[in-house]
C-alpha cells in the first residue's frame, strides 16, 4: 500500500529485467547533477506513467545489485511499485498486456546503454535486492596482444602481463566459503563484512565470444563494497608472479586491507545474473535477510557492489 495526497493508495509491483554498459554511468544509484543507471530509469518511467501530471510521487526504483561507476550488468534485476491507474493509463488503447506495453514505452525513451529486457507483475512476496538468493560476476582480463581487441576495450581490462591461470585459479578456490572478507571490501561503519562466497574460479576459454581471454566468475550471497574488484586485484597479483598462491587467502586469514590487494578497474567486471528462490520462499528469503542485515549494518541498505 503506498499513500498520495494523504489518501491511501494501492499499488501493484513490477519486476525489471535490464541489462546497461556502465562506462557512461556514475554508478546505479541516483546521485545530484551525475548520470546514473537509476536516474535515467526512474526519469523513464515517470515520463511513461505521466506520474508529475497526475501527481504523483516520481517511481523509486530498488534493485538487487547497486552496481559502481563503470560497472555494466547484463542480467540486472529491480522492482518499482506504481498505482494500477498509472499502469492501466499508460497502456492507452492498445490490446496488449499493460506491461509489455509499459517495456515497449520504455524503450522508446531510454538511452540506448540502458535496455530493459522484460517487464513482468512480480510474484508475491517479491524484493528485487533481499529476495535475492546470489549475484553472479565475471570479470574479463586480456593478457596477449595477439587476443586484444580495440571494441572490446570498455568491458575488457588490458594486462600488460602474461598471467599464470592455473596459480589464479588454485588462489581463487582457496577462498570459497563463509568468512569474514574484510581484507577485501571498504569498509563502513558497523557493516558486516561477512559473506558467503559460492563460486570463485579463473578460465581461458578457447571458443566463444571470450576466447583467448582470462575470465573470473565469481558467485555469492552478496558483495560488499569493492570486494570483486579487490579478489581480482589479489588474483592477478598470483597470475603474474608477485605473489604466492597462498597470498590471497593470507589476506583474508589477516582481515585487514593495510598492505592488501589492490582494487582493478571495474570496466573489466559484469554482473550477469541475479538468483532468487521459487515463488513460494520469495517473501521468506526477504525476511531472512532483512533481519540478518540489520543486524549488522546501520541503514539497513547493504553495498552489494564489486
Amino acid at each position: 500500500m503506498g499513500a498520495v495526497d494523504g489518501e491511501e493508495t494501492r499499488t501493484v509491483r513490477l519486476r525489471l529485467d535490464l541489462a546497461y554498459d556502465g562506462g557512461g554511468f556514475a554508478g546505479w544509484a541516483r546521485q545530484p547533477g551525475l548520470r546514473t543507471v537509476q536516474g535515467e530509469l526512474e526519469d523513464a518511467l515517470a515520463t511513461v506513467l505521466r506520474s508529475g501530471p497526475r501527481g504523483e510521487p516520481r517511481p523509486r526504483v530498488t534493485v538487487a545489485g547497486r552496481t559502481d561507476a563503470g560497472v555494466h550488468a547484463r542480467g540486472q534485476v529491480a522492482h518499482v511499485d506504481v498505482v494500477p491507474d498509472a499502469l492501466a493509463a499508460a497502456r492507452g488503447r492498445s490490446d496488449r498486456a499493460a506491461v509489455d506495453v509499459l517495456g515497449t514505452r520504455l524503450a522508446g525513451i531510454l538511452p540506448p546503454d540502458v535496455v530493459v529486457h522484460a517487464v513482468r507483475h512480480a510474484p508475491e512476496g517479491f524484493d528485487a535486492r533481499f529476495s535475492a538468493l546470489r549475484r553472479r560476476y565475471a570479470y574479463r582480463v586480456c593478457d596477449s596482444e595477439g587476443t586484444r581487441d580495440p571494441l572490446r576495450r570498455g568491458w575488457v581490462l588490458w594486462h600488460r602481463r602474461a598471467l599464470d591461470v592455473a596459480a589464479m585459479d588454485a588462489a581463487a578456490r582457496s577462498l570459497v566459503g563463509r568468512h569474514d572478507f574484510a581484507a577485501y571490501c571498504k569498509p563502513r561503519p558497523d557493516a558486516t563484512t561477512i559473506r558467503t562466497l559460492e563460486e570463485f574460479t579463473w578460465t581461458r576459454p578457447v571458443d566463444g565470444p571470450d576466447a583467448g581471454l582470462v575470465v573470473a566468475h565469481v558467485q555469492a550471497d552478496a558483495f560488499c563494497h569493492s570486494m570483486v574488484r579487490a579478489l581480482v586485484g589479489a588474483s592477478l597479483a598470483v597470475g603474474e608472479g608477485r605473489r604466492p598462491v597462498t597470498w590471497p587467502r593470507d589476506l583474508l586469514d589477516a582481515r585487514t586491507r593495510q598492505g592488501g590487494a589492490t582494487v582493478v578497474a571495474p570496466q573489466g567486471l559484469t554482473l550477469e545474473d541475479v538468483g532468487y528462490p521459487s515463488d513460494g520462499e520469495l517473501a521468506r528469503r526477504a525476511e531472512q535477510t532483512r533481519a540478518r542485515r540489520s543486524a549488522h549494518d546501520v541503514d539497513g541498505a547493504p553495498r552489494e557492489c564489486c
